[in-house]
């Protein structure tokens, strides 16, 4: 009996001993494999930190500052003294300005206005009337003098007809006078070239107000001439006679036109009516006579898209705006604005206008560059209209009512 016990406390020993070798031999197979610890480089600390591993010591005694000792950093440029940002006054004023709108100005009185800028057709001076004053100057007025009269006046654009009038005119009155003096020449040719620009034709833009609406203007001519500009500036010459206006921006397919026409309005305190970009321009322009009738406005200028005179569909398109815009009562003018320099081909411009729109008055612009003084007698005589306004610089103000007298001593000097 005594050997049976025995024999199972050892197999319950030898039991015990293998469990306890299989769970260690698992437990080794469960620890992660050594591996090499990441090197991190942390910056320096200073002395007065312990190191790690370092038995800890008493921390070293270092001076120190009271409050007062401890200077502030002064605050940056756009910051307060609690820290936070603010923004510099030339930032605020300039934001401010950005925002407000434009402050409205007083144009210059239009009387006189030709006269105050004569200085500007100083190179039309020199090509026509400086040239005939010294070839009518000559001791003897033979064929050859008067063909480079006649000359003279065809390379300033006067036109075939008007050249051989004036021509004639001058050997007429020349041949009765017999002895000329300087002063007595530069009287002739100014009565001549008077007569000639037309001293007795209606010069007047009409912006009357009527008594059941304003005054109707429509501004055509081709991309390019300025007509935008000429729009604003007209609205300008109108302000300055003490006229209400109302723009409206019916060029929809030249992109920020509006804004441009808008700006120019603004200037002067006339409101602009304007549809979305590559809108119907006839629907703008009824919707600008409208508020022109209920503002009790005295004229309504209505800026249409510029037109390629070749291109029939868009001439037809002018057409539907003047009939449009005639629902509200008649159109008073239509201005044609030509680019002085073009010469000829802004003869023929002109031309196809006046078949598609009554043309009733011609703006001349940049008549101050290179341009031939003699293209404001051939564009009436082609038209049967007069010249009512004149261009004669880029500045706001440099849009004159044309006077003949005016522009003829421009041309031949004092």
């Amino acid at each position: 009996m005594e050997y049976v016990i025995l024999a199972v406390v050892i197999a319950v020993i030898a039991v015990g001993a293998i469990a306890g070798l299989v769970v260690s031999g698992r437990r080794r197979q469960q620890l992660p494999p050594k591996s090499q610890a990441p090197v991190i480089t942390a910056p320096k600390p200073t002395p007065a930190e312990p190191q790690v591993g370092d038995e800890s010591a008493p921390p070293t005694e270092e001076p120190r500052r009271t409050v007062e000792e401890v200077e502030l950093p002064l605050p940056e440029a756009g910051t307060t003294e609690a820290g936070t940002a603010e923004a510099p006054a030339e930032i605020e004023v300039e934001a401010a300005e950005a925002e407000a709108p434009p402050a409205v100005e007083v144009p210059e009185p239009t009387a006189g206005r030709l006269v105050r800028l004569r200085s500007r057709l100083s190179r039309s001076q020199n090509s026509l009337g400086k040239g005939l004053l010294t070839l009518l100057s000559r001791e003897h007025l033979d064929e050859d003098t008067w063909e480079e009269i006649e000359e003279t006046l065809l390379t300033a654009d006067v036109g075939v007809a008007p050249t051989q009038e004036l021509v004639e005119r001058l050997r007429t009155r020349v041949k009765v006078l017999g002895t000329r003096t300087p002063d007595e020449l530069r009287a002739l040719l100014r009565e001549e070239l008077v007569e000639l620009v037309g001293r007795d034709l209606d010069r007047t833009v009409r912006s009357t107000r009527h008594e059941d609406g304003p005054a109707v203007v429509l501004v055509v001519g081709v991309n390019g001439v300025g007509k935008t500009t000429t729009t604003g500036k007209l609205a300008r010459v109108l302000v300055a006679d003490g006229r209400k206006v109302v723009l409206g921006a019916a060029d929809t397919f030249r992109a920020a036109a509006a804004d441009q026409l808008q700006t120019w309005g603004e200037r002067v305190g006339a409101r602009t009516v304007r549809g979305p970009e590559g809108g119907d321009p006839a629907s703008i322009a009824f919707d600008a006579v409208k508020e022109g009738i209920a503002e009790g406005a005295d004229t309504v200028l209505v800026d249409t898209a510029g037109r390629l005179h070749t291109k029939t569909g868009l001439m037809d398109e002018l057409g539907k705006v003047k009939r449009v815009v005639e629902k509200h009562g008649p159109v008073d003018e239509v201005l044609l604005v030509l680019d002085a320099t073009t010469g000829q081909n802004g003869l023929i411009q002109a031309r196809v206008f006046a078949e598609v729109v009554e043309i009733t008055g011609i703006v001349l612009t940049k008549l101050d560059g290179t341009a031939k003084g003699g293209i404001v007698v051939a564009v009436q005589r082609e038209l049967g209209v007069p010249v009512k306004l004149v261009g004669l610089g880029e500045g706001a103000d440099d849009l004159a009512p044309f006077e003949p007298g005016a522009f003829v001593d421009a041309l031949i000097g004092d």
